[in-house]
C-alpha cells in the first residue's frame, strides 16, 4: 500500500456536499487520495461525480459507502417528533409524518461500482456482507473499513479488507460506528491506533483531529500509513460547504459529539440546536436524519448558525483557506518538518 500516494495524506468522504470531486482532484493533484462520499447521494448522482473526478485526475480515486443498518423500530421518532415541532411552525416547514425505510441505495450503488470500478471502497456506518466483499474484491477493488474500536477492527480484518480507516473520537462528522446504537469511544485516536494496531496487521489510516503538520507526524509515528483529513478542506476554494458553514469554523469555538441532528453520534459546532436537544434525540439512524432535514434546510437558507448542523473535528480552527493543493502540500511539508 502506497503507491496510491506520493504524500500520504487521504481526503475524507465528506457527505452532505463539502466534498466534490474538485477537492478529489486538487488533493490528488498534491500527491493525496481523495474520497468521493456516496453517501446521501442517488445513484446517477454518485455515477456523474465519479465520472467528473476522472475527467479532473487520472490518479486513483475512492468511494465512500454508508452501510445500511436495521430500521428503527415502528414510533421510534415520534416524541422526538413533537419535540421539534414548535420549531418547524416557528419556521414554517413541515416534518415528516411518515418516514420509510432507508437503505441510501445500498444495492444500486454496490452494483454500479461493480460494473465501473474505482481503485478504492471504503465503508462506514459497518461491513458488508462476506459475498459483497468478495464481489468488490474480484472487480479489482480494494476496500478499507472505518473502524472506531478494537472489536470492529477484527471483523474488518477477517472479512479480508485491505486497510482501516481507524477513527478517533476528535474526528468531525459522523462516528463510524457499526451500530447506531453504540455509544463512540472515547479513546484518543494515537492511543486507539495502538489498540487497534494489537489485532490486525492491516495498514492503518489516521483519522480524526489531524489539522497540522504536528499531528499528521504524530499519527504517521504511531503507525499509521497515512493520515486521513475533511475539516482541513472545509475552507479551501474546492470545498463545496456553505458560506455559513465556513464562517462558523472561525467564530465557533466548541465542538460537541450529537445525536440531535441525524440520530447517529457526530461531532460538530455546539450551537443553540445541539444545546436544546442533546440527550433527546432516539438513536435511530437515518430517522432522525429525515425528520431533522426540513428544520437544518431552513435554517442553511438563513444561515443561522444556531441552526445548522455545522460537522467539524476539534482541529477546526486551523482549517485553512487557499487550493486544497497548496494545502495539502504546506501541511505535509509541516509534517516532514515535525517528524
Amino acid at each position: 500500500m502506497g503507491a496510491e500516494w506520493a504524500v500520504p495524506v487521504v481526503m475524507a468522504p465528506m457527505a452532505g456536499g463539502a466534498g466534490t470531486p474538485e477537492l478529489v482532484a486538487a488533493v490528488n493533484g498534491a500527491g493525496g487520495l481523495g474520497f468521493l462520499a456516496a453517501g446521501y447521494r442517488s445513484v446517477e448522482g454518485l455515477r456523474q461525480q465519479v465520472q467528473r473526478a476522472r475527467e479532473l485526475t487520472d490518479r486513483p480515486i475512492g468511494v465512500n459507502l454508508f452501510v445500511p443498518g436495521p430500521p428503527a423500530p415502528p414510533g421510534a421518532v415520534d416524541a422526538y417528533r413533537e419535540r421539534l415541532r414548535p420549531e418547524a411552525l416557528r419556521w414554517g416547514v413541515e416534518l415528516p409524518a411518515e418516514i420509510p425505510p432507508d437503505r441510501d441505495d445500498w444495492d444500486a450503488k454496490v452494483r454500479l461500482l461493480l460494473r465501473d470500478p474505482v481503485d478504492w471502497v471504503s465503508y462506514t456506518f459497518g461491513l458488508p456482507e462476506p459475498a459483497e466483499a468478495a464481489a468488490v474484491r474480484a472487480a479489482g477493488i480494494r476496500q478499507a473499513g472505518t473502524v472506531t474500536s478494537p472489536a470492529e477492527a477484527r471483523a474488518a480484518t477477517a472479512l479480508g479488507l485491505d486497510a482501516l480507516v481507524v477513527q478517533g473520537p476528535e474526528a468531525g462528522g459522523h462516528r463510524g460506528t457499526h451500530r447506531a446504537e453504540d455509544p463512540p469511544g472515547t479513546l484518543p485516536l494515537l492511543e486507539l491506533l495502538a489498540a487497534v494496531r494489537e489485532v490486525t496487521a492491516l495498514p492503518l489510516i489516521a483519522a480524526g483531529g489531524l489539522g497540522d503538520g504536528a499531528a499528521i507526524a504524530a499519527a504517521l509515528g504511531a503507525g499509521a500509513v497515512a493520515a486521513q483529513l475533511g475539516t482541513a478542506y472545509l475552507r479551501t476554494a474546492e470545498s463545496g460547504a456553505s458560506p455559513a458553514h465556513r464562517r462558523a469554523l472561525v467564530e465557533l469555538d466548541a465542538t460537541t459529539v450529537t445525536r440531535a441532528f441525524t440520530g447517529r453520534p457526530a461531532r460538530g459546532l455546539r450551537n443553540a440546536f445541539t444545546d436544546r436537544h442533546e440527550g433527546h434525540a432516539p438513536a435511530a439512524y437515518p430517522e432522525v436524519h429525515h425528520l431533522t432535514q426540513p428544520l437544518r434546510a431552513a435554517a442553511g437558507r438563513r444561515g443561522d448558525l444556531a441552526a445548522m448542523h455545522l460537522w467539524a473535528g476539534t482541529a477546526h480552527r486551523r482549517a485553512r483557506t487557499g487550493g486544497a493543493a497548496d494545502v495539502t502540500r504546506d501541511l505535509w511539508r509541516d509534517a516532514l518538518r515535525a517528524g
